[in-house]
């Protein structure tokens, strides 16, 4: 739905942009627990979902940089200087972290990072260096990616990034159906559908995104004349750093883990638990974006957004609690993930401690979007580094002073983490919102 930013804003009309969003997210959430199903489903799939695993916390880390390029886009690309110099600069990003992985994957530093330092067994290393070695494609194809999808959320064009997303979808299914036949290793049967959709994905935004950028090239912007890429570095390099350190929980938390009582069983859950909660967080995720492209000029639109996110979080809390307290929790981790009994035990606690995450993500899209749209990036990156402060301060108490399972200790983690950084954010909020209310 293409809503221009003058528009009186209603509840519907905020449903009909964000949902498109909302269910791109939602599918996107939808394709590790389809993965895993496949890899619960071969041989030795437990040491495959931990490898699966540990190559995808790594795949994650490197692709962090260029995650909040979908945010920059829709905030930043208003005409054709602002293209351009946004353009460069995804350019040099994305030529950056590919040169990172690469790096990675020379055997003698994988080994140094995976078995000397985190202490992963040597054949679910093995296993993992692979697996990570098809994720070459991975972040520079997310960087593009996201990229034009914030000129096609700014144009309102919302059910473009759906179809892009169903594209990524088709191909992970057919690429993971043709690769759980061929019998190979389920761990890559995970790295290699997932590459290979996500190259796909990225040429057919590139695509679609033909028309809008046409427009925005012709379209002088005289906000923006004086663009430059030191400006963009000035502005995205809070949000670079912000997940980078967010990105960088994974490795932490697997690090602990595999040090952790039930190493490797905590190793192979962890991913199936993580991804059911992503399916209710990502409702919240698709927020940020929505905010930033439907506030308005003077921020007029601010109370009947947050109404909505009220609304949509207590939802969302509902919705999971039902799932995580309910035999809807056996039928997703048996039935569906294909867990065997012994991990499907391992999995109902870490649900039921993180049944607040998708409400409190969805406060924190609502909380980086009001700073974004300030121009006031820094808090976002200080809080993440408090998140990640307190995660790994849970976990060394919880791992090695009372001895919990590995995953329970993750899954306490990621909630206090998420508590304080979010309180951390709250009064800065406050304080902004006040600014716009009094036309500061």
């Amino acid at each position: 739905m293409n809503i221009e930013l003058t528009d009186r804003l209603t509840n519907r009309k905020i449903f009909l942009f964000w949902g498109p969003l909302a269910l791109t997210w939602l599918m996107m959430a939808f394709e590790q627990p389809f993965l895993i199903a496949f890899i619960a489903r071969l041989s030795e799939a437990k040491f495959n979902l931990a490898a699966f695993g540990i190559a995808g916390s790594f795949a994650m880390i490197i692709e962090a940089p260029i995650i909040m390029l979908l945010s920059a886009s829709t905030a930043l690309v208003t005409g054709r200087n602002s293209y351009r110099k946004l353009k460069k600069f995804t350019d040099i990003l994305n030529a950056v972290i590919t040169g990172i992985h690469l790096i990675i994957i020379i055997p003698a530093v994988f080994d140094f990072i995976a078995i000397d330092i985190m202490e992963v067994p040597e054949n679910v290393a093995e296993l993992s260096y692979t697996a990570l070695v098809l994720f070459i494609p991975w972040s520079a194809s997310i960087g593009y990616r996201r990229f034009y999808q914030g000129i096609i959320i700014r144009k309102g064009f919302t059910r473009m990034v759906t179809y892009g997303t169903l594209i990524r979808l088709s191909v992970i299914t057919i690429a993971g159906l043709i690769l759980y036949f061929a019998g190979i290793p389920g761990a890559y049967v995970g790295a290699a559908a997932m590459s290979s959709a996500v190259v796909l994905e990225a040429i057919a935004t590139r695509i679609m995104v033909s028309a809008s950028l046409k427009e925005v090239l012709g379209r002088d912007d005289p906000e923006n004349r004086n663009m430059s890429l030191k400006t963009v570095t000035g502005f995205y390099a809070p949000l670079a750093m912000t997940s980078v350190l967010s990105m960088g929980i994974h490795p932490f938390v697997t690090f602990f883990l595999s040090r952790s009582y039930m190493a490797v069983e905590s190793l192979a859950v962890l991913p199936v638990v993580t991804s059911l909660v992503f399916i209710f967080r990502s409702a919240g995720l698709s927020y940020q974006e929505v905010n930033i492209a439907l506030m308005g000029k003077g921020k007029h639109n601010y109370d009947i957004l947050k109404g909505f996110a009220v609304s949509l979080g207590v939802a969302l809390t509902l919705l999971i609690t039902v799932v995580a307290f309910t035999p809807l929790a056996n039928l997703w981790f048996i039935n569906i993930s294909g867990l065997t009994k012994e991990l499907a035990d391992l999995s109902y606690l870490p649900l039921k401690i993180m049944i607040l995450l998708p409400a409190l993500t969805l406060l924190m899209s609502f909380q980086r979007s009001t700073l974004v749209l300030n121009g006031n990036t820094g808090p976002i990156s200080v809080s993440t580094a408090i998140e990640l402060i307190v995660i790994v301060s849970s976990l060394i108490i919880c791992t090695g002073f009372l001895n919990l399972t590995g995953v329970v200790a993750a899954a306490i983690s990621f909630v206090a983490g998420r508590v304080i950084s979010t309180l951390y954010l709250l009064p800065i909020q406050t304080s902004i919102v006040k600014n716009w209310s009094s036309g500061k």
